[in-house]
């Protein structure tokens, strides 16, 4: 968009919030009846909402075929990743928890709170069967979440630092 559509776009809305306010210290004033005086703000405050979503709609040039071909524009949420971009992160296990899963599983999951190299502190799961963490022990984490429990996106890398591999079973 150009300066000059811009420097009109936020012209028209920094009036029409003046207006608005104006207009509400207005009725305040000249309404005695509390409850009419409810209603027709919220008529007022409905009707600004519809006209600034039709600027909306003309500063991006939408017409009803393309609005209902596309759907209504909305912003893309960037995901987050839990050790903000970084392959890996090393951190001390603050302490030991179990976390439960979702609805249709049950079993007890083994996690650490481990404090990160970067300060913060997160929940990250420890995979395989047993482990022998305490806590000041030293592990190395990677992204990854556990699907079926809520809040840990983090794993710890098994057979690195502190967190020895799996011992395999003897049969």
């Amino acid at each position: 968009m150009n300066f000059l559509a811009r420097s009109v776009a936020n012209a028209a809305r920094s009036w029409l919030a003046n207006s608005v306010e104006a207009s509400k210290s207005q009725l305040t004033r000249l309404c005695a009846n509390p409850g009419i005086q409810g209603t027709v703000l919220n008529t007022t405050n409905s009707y600004i909402r519809n006209l600034m979503q039709g600027f909306m709609q003309i500063r991006l040039a939408i017409t009803l075929k393309r609005l209902h071909e596309k759907g209504s524009y909305k912003k893309q949420k960037k995901k987050k990743n839990p050790l903000s971009g970084k392959p890996f992160a090393k951190g001390v296990v603050m302490k030991t928890l179990i976390r439960k899963p979702k609805k249709p599983n049950s079993a007890n999951r083994k996690c650490v709170l481990v404090r990160l190299s970067t300060g913060r502190e997160i929940i990250a799961f420890v995979p395989g069967e047993g482990h022998n963490l305490q806590e000041h022990n030293v592990v190395l984490c990677q992204p990854g979440r556990v699907k079926d429990t809520p809040g840990v996106k983090i794993r710890c890398v098994r057979g690195k630092y502190d967190l020895p591999h799996v011992i395999k079973k003897i049969t």
